[in-house]
């Protein structure tokens, strides 16, 4: 329900507010980021509501959806090619590259937002979506999980929970590809599988994730998430995105660990419609070994 359709729109607002009251982002100046698309169009409608023009760096593997969206706020939107974040070619290392070179040829011009470091992410969870979920469940909540991209929900969300109740207990929602269930399950960055969602899973502990409260966490696989997906949209009118799926099967698995009569709390981060090129593709699925719902007319 944030006005750039997801999630993001929070972590946007609290690193842009962060970087002007710091003087990193001056009047005028420029934001640049790397992002796989929904943090993009938080930062692109922030920055047009105060003044700033954004430009995003972003791998080209992602949905026309999500890239129509960014151009359609007024982003100058940067497509590369996807690699390892280790190589300095990731769009992360590019964005910030585009930063420093504003930045040396007009000292101030750009602010690099940083979203996976930059602990204003983390910070603005911690002080208002995490106040949220305590204020609307009246304190009576017993486990919050969600999955993880830069690890700003879950990171700022576990502390204030936490800060409230050491009692709530924390979790992980992982998808297939991605390392962090092997570090919070093993204690080592291992990823088994792959998944079609996007923007969730990491192969490092991010700034924002270090030192997070996770109590418990599970691998969520595709087969699991996507019809779940479907379920949502045909029983409860909820047409979400593949991270929604991912975080709603956590939350059940969470439920189950916990047993009945206890309150369960996830992130329902975006709409399907930011994704139809994937999630109701009958081509694309198959070959994920996945399958459109009955329902839905080819």
């Amino acid at each position: 329900m944030n006005p750039g359709g997801s999630v993001k729109d929070r972590a946007a607002l609290g690193m842009v507010e962060a970087a002007i009251e710091a003087g990193e982002l001056r009047a005028g100046g420029t934001i640049v980021e790397g992002t796989a698309g929904n943090t993009g169009i938080g930062l692109a409608l922030v920055g047009n509501a105060l003044g700033h023009r954004t430009i995003i760096v972003m791998p080209d593997n992602q949905s026309q959806s999500k890239v129509d969206a960014l151009k359609a706020f007024g982003a100058d939107v940067r497509q590369i090619p996807p690699v390892p974040y280790k190589n300095p070619n990731h769009f992360v290392h590019t964005s910030a590259r585009i930063a420093d070179e504003m930045n040396a040829a007009s000292p101030g011009s750009a602010f690099w937002a940083n979203q996976f470091e930059n602990m204003a992410n983390r910070g603005f969870h911690e002080r208002t979506t995490g106040q949220e979920i305590w204020d609307q469940t009246n304190g009576n909540v017993d486990g919050f999980i969600c999955a993880v991209g830069t690890g700003g929900t879950l990171g700022g969300v576990a502390r204030a929970l936490k800060a409230k109740s050491s009692d709530v207990v924390i979790g992980l929602a992982d998808p297939g590809g991605s390392a962090l269930h092997g570090f919070f399950s093993e204690g080592e960055l291992k990823a088994e599988g792959s998944s079609i969602t996007e923007g969730i899973g990491n192969s490092r502990i991010t700034a924002n994730l270090d030192g997070a409260p996770v109590d418990v966490s599970f691998r969520i696989p595709d087969t699991d998430a996507i019809p779940m997906v479907y379920a949502l949209i045909r029983d409860e009118g909820l047409v979400l995105g593949g991270s929604s799926g991912i975080n709603v099967v956590g939350a059940l698995r969470l439920a189950e660990k916990l047993g009945p009569g206890h309150t369960i709390v996830t992130i329902l981060c975006d709409a399907a419609t930011r994704y139809m090129e994937r999630l109701f593709n009958k081509a694309y699925l198959e070959s994920k070994g996945l399958a459109l719902p009955e329902w839905y007319q080819t």
